[in-house]
C-alpha cells in the first residue's frame, strides 16, 4: 500500500480581484521526499509556495479544490491553528532575508524567537545553546558574534544561513524554500546542500523547493514541476524531466543553463587601463570589532592589486565574507568610514583623491548595481522615476525625452515599458533585479561595477541579462567588475578573474586558464563545489 501524502494540493488557483496568477495548479508531496518547483520569474513559484503557508500578500485570494497537509485541511483553518503549524510543523525560508528578518533585533534573538512562541516553557540558557548549534550546522563563522549580530552587520549569504537556521529551529516536518541558497557562494551552498540532505533523512521532512539552479534540482529532488505563466507545463521524476525534457518551455530553460566550459567572447583590444589599482587595503574601525576576531578593526583587503582594460569584465570569486563586496564599496568611494589606502587610478585620475564635483563627474562614468535589489531601490518611488535619478542628478537628457528613453532601458533588460509607474514591491525578485540594471545604465557609463546582479534571476533571464552585458560592452565598450559566487556566470562572462579569499587576491589570470588549471588549494576547493 502506497504511504500518504504529507502534502496534497488539488487545483490551486491564486487571483487578483481583476486578474489570475496561479491556474489550476495540483501536487503532492510524502514525507522525505523533495518536490522542485521551477520556472521565470513571475511564473507562481512564490505564490504556490506563500499559499500553502497561508502567507499570500492583501488582495490575493487562494482557492483550492483541497489543500491537505496531514490531516489538516489548510483551507478550512483559523488564522490562529494556522500561526501553531508555521514553524514548527511547517516552516518556510524566503528568498530575501533583507525583507525576513527584522532591522532591529539580534539575529540570535530572531532565531530564539521560535522556541519562545512554540516551546515558551523552555529555559533562556537552553534556547542560546539551540541557536549556537544551529548556526554551527549551517556553518556560520564565530556564530556567538553573528547571534549578537543585527542583520545589517552581517552579509547577504550569512543572513540567507540566518533564515535557514531559523527554519530549521523545531525540525519541521514540511520545508518550504524559496531560492534559499540564491544569495550563498557555493562551498556553502553545497554545504546547506549536505546539511539539509541529511535533516532530511534524520527527520523525515518533506522539501518543497523553489529555485532556478537545475545544479540544485538535479542534487536534491525527487520530482519536480515546470511552471510557466502560473501553470504547470511539466512535472514527473527529476531524472527523467533533467534528461529527457518534453515541453519546449523546459527545454528551453535547460539550454540556458550555464557550465564551467563556458567562455566569454574575445575582448576588444584597446591602450592603456580604465581602471588600475595598486596595494589596495581598507579596514573596518575598532567599534566593530566585537563581530571579528581582531580588536584592532577587521582587514577586509588587503595589497589587492589589478588593472581593467576598457571593453572587458574582471570577475571576482570568492566565498560570502572574502572581501567582494567590500572592493565593490572602495572602488565607488561608497565605503568611507575609514579612507582605504593604495591607489585606484580610473581613467587616468586617482579616485581616493577625488572631492566634491570631481568625484561627482567620476561616479557618473563608473555606476554600480547592488547586491540586493530591495534595499537598494526607494519602495516609494516608481521604477521609472529610480532610473531616471542618475539622468536628471547630471541633467543629461532633454525632459521630453526621458519617457521613451526609460521604456527603451526597460525593454532592453526585458520588462513592459509599462512598469515604469509601478512601485518595487509589485515585481518579483529578478524583477527588480532587472530594474537596478536599467538604473545602472542610464547614465551609459565607462564601467559599471555589478556585485551578484544575476544572483536571484532564473536561467533563462540570467541568460538575457548575461547577453544584454555582452551586447552593451561589444557597442559601448563598457568594462565591467563582474561580482558573483557563481563560477559558471564568471566563466561564461569574465575575459580575467580575481580569486579573492580573507581579504586577499590568492589567483588571478585569464578566467579559461585559471578555471581549467587552478594553482591555488582555494580555487580548487571553489571549483569542486560546483554542482
Amino acid at each position: 500500500m502506497p504511504s500518504k501524502s504529507l502534502l496534497s494540493v488539488q487545483n490551486l488557483t491564486v487571483s487578483t480581484p481583476a486578474k489570475t496568477l496561479v491556474h489550476g495548479v495540483s501536487f503532492s508531496l510524502k514525507k522525505g521526499e523533495t518536490l522542485a518547483v521551477v520556472g521565470e520569474s513571475g511564473s507562481g513559484k512564490t505564490l504556490t509556495a506563500l499559499s500553502v503557508m497561508g502567507l499570500l500578500p492583501e488582495g490575493l485570494i487562494a482557492k483550492a479544490d483541497s489543500m491537505d497537509f496531514g490531516s489538516h485541511e489548510l483551507q478550512t483553518l483559523t488564522p490562529r491553528q494556522r500561526r501553531h503549524l508555521r514553524g514548527k510543523r511547517m516552516a518556510m525560508i524566503f528568498q530575501e532575508p533583507a525583507t525576513a528578518l527584522n532591522p532591529v533585533l539580534t539575529c540570535g534573538y530572531q532565531v530564539e524567537e521560535a522556541f519562545l512562541i512554540h516551546s515558551p516553557k523552555m529555559k533562556k540558557a537552553q534556547r542560546k545553546a539551540k541557536v549556537l548549534k544551529l548556526f554551527e550546522q549551517v556553518k556560520l563563522p564565530n556564530p556567538e558574534a553573528i547571534s549578537d549580530a543585527y542583520p545589517h552587520q552581517i552579509s547577504g549569504g550569512q543572513r540567507q544561513r540566518v533564515m535557514i537556521a531559523m527554519a530549521l529551529a523545531h525540525g519541521p516536518e514540511l520545508l518550504v524554500a524559496d531560492e534559499p541558497t540564491t544569495a550563498l557562494d557555493v562551498t556553502v551552498q553545497a554545504e546547506i546542500i549536505k546539511l539539509v540532505k541529511s535533516l532530511q533523512k534524520e527527520l523525515g521532512m518533506a522539501m518543497l523547493w523553489i529555485t532556478h539552479d537545475f545544479g540544485v534540482v538535479k542534487e536534491l529532488a525527487d520530482d519536480v514541476i515546470v511552471m510557466q505563466q502560473g501553470k504547470i507545463v511539466e512535472e514527473g521524476p527529476a531524472k527523467q524531466v533533467l534528461s529527457k525534457p518534453k515541453h519546449a518551455y523546459t527545454k528551453q530553460l535547460l539550454a540556458a543553463t550555464l557550465t564551467l566550459s563556458d567562455k566569454a567572447p574575445a575582448a576588444q583590444k584597446t591602450g592603456k587601463p580604465l581602471l588600475e589599482a595598486t596595494n589596495l587595503s581598507h579596514t573596518y574601525p575598532a567599534r566593530s570589532a566585537w563581530l571579528f576576531s581582531k580588536s584592532k578593526g577587521h582587514h577586509a583587503l588587503k595589497n589587492v592589486s589589478f588593472q581593467l582594460n576598457a571593453g572587458e569584465t574582471l570577475g571576482v570569486v570568492g566565498e560570502s565574507g572574502s572581501g567582494k563586496s567590500t572592493l565593490a564599496r572602495v572602488l565607488t568611494r561608497l565605503n568611507e568610514s575609514k579612507h582605504p589606502e593604495g591607489v585606484i587610478l580610473f581613467q587616468g585620475e586617482n579616485v581616493l583623491q577625488l572631492k566634491g564635483e570631481q568625484l561627482r563627474q567620476s561616479r557618473k562614468n563608473m555606476q554600480m548595481v547592488f547586491q540586493d535589489p530591495v534595499t537598494s531601490l526607494n519602495p516609494k518611488l516608481p521604477i521609472g522615476k529610480s532610473i531616471l535619478e542618475g539622468v536628471e542628478a547630471h541633467n543629461t537628457l532633454p525632459q521630453k525625452e526621458r519617457a521613451a528613453y526609460v521604456a527603451k532601458l526597460l525593454k532592453e533588460v526585458g520588462l513592459p515599458e509599462d512598469a515604469a509607474t509601478r512601485l518595487p514591491h509589485q515585481f518579483s525578485g529578478g524583477q527588480r533585479q532587472r530594474i537596478a540594471i536599467a538604473r545602472a545604465l542610464a547614465l551609459q557609463p565607462k564601467l559599471v561595477i555589478a556585485d551578484e546582479p544575476v544572483s536571484a534571476l532564473d536561467v533563462s533571464v540570467q541568460s538575457q541579462i548575461l547577453k544584454l552585458f555582452q551586447s552593451i560592452q561589444k557597442d559601448r565598450g563598457t568594462a565591467f567588475v563582474f561580482i558573483s559566487h557563481d563560477l559558471r556566470v564568471i566563466s561564461h562572462l569574465a575575459h580575467n578573474v580575481l580569486v579573492m579569499h580573507n581579504g586577499e587576491v590568492v589567483e588571478q589570470g585569464p578566467t579559461h586558464q585559471v578555471f581549467a588549471k587552478p594553482k591555488h588549494a582555494y580555487t580548487k576547493k571553489l571549483l569542486a563545489a560546483v554542482i
